[in-house]
């Protein structure tokens, strides 16, 4: 199985997270990297991924910056350590020389071109922080506590009847709603 993910992977011109890690790529435990997250293969030795870190789609992780060959003859190259519980959101680069901190959530899209510290919620191009997590945290609580919540019968990971498809699209209409 394992073989076959890496022949896959590889027609796709993609690494395998086991790949990168063998390449000198460090990655703590929990590490969860879904569809088509890119960890810059030619400096994959040079990213540091802590405890518990999770990449949305399409999250980009370059350890090289290329924009300066041309006009240099050298590219640019630095360390990217991500800290432990950390997220990082759909679309979102991160750049060479970058340290994200412990319990930081990164909005999508976001490109993130210095460091961002603990404890804090960072969003936009390039990415700048908005509020500490526990403000965060906060806000969203109290505004969990009067929307609707929606259990894992309601994902695909429980086969979501369409039924319950159709139900939670009716109560979403005109508000945003949680999910186990």
């Amino acid at each position: 199985m394992k073989i076959l993910k890496e022949i896959i992977y590889k027609l796709r011109g993609q690494y395998t997270t086991e790949k990168l890690i063998s390449m000198g790529m460090k990655v703590g435990k929990n590490f969860q990297r879904l569809n088509d997250v890119i960890l810059d293969p030619s400096h994959c030795w040079l990213i540091t991924i802590g405890d518990n870190v999770t990449m949305a789609p399409r999250v980009h992780i370059l350890a090289h910056d290329a924009s300066t060959k041309m006009f240099l003859g050298y590219t640019k190259i630095g360390r990217v350590n991500i800290g432990n519980n950390v997220f990082i959101g759909a679309e979102s680069v991160i750049l060479p020389s970058v340290n994200i901190g412990n319990n930081v959530i990164i909005g999508a899209n976001s490109t993130v071109t210095k460091d961002i510290p603990d404890n804090s919620v960072a969003v936009g191009s390039p990415a700048r922080v908005i509020c500490s997590l526990k403000e965060y945290l906060f806000k969203e609580e109290k505004m969990k506590e009067s929307s609707p919540c929606f259990g894992n019968e309601y994902t695909l990971r429980k086969n979501v009847s369409m039924k319950k498809r159709m139900e939670m699209r009716k109560i979403l209409k005109d508000k945003k709603g949680y999910i186990d």
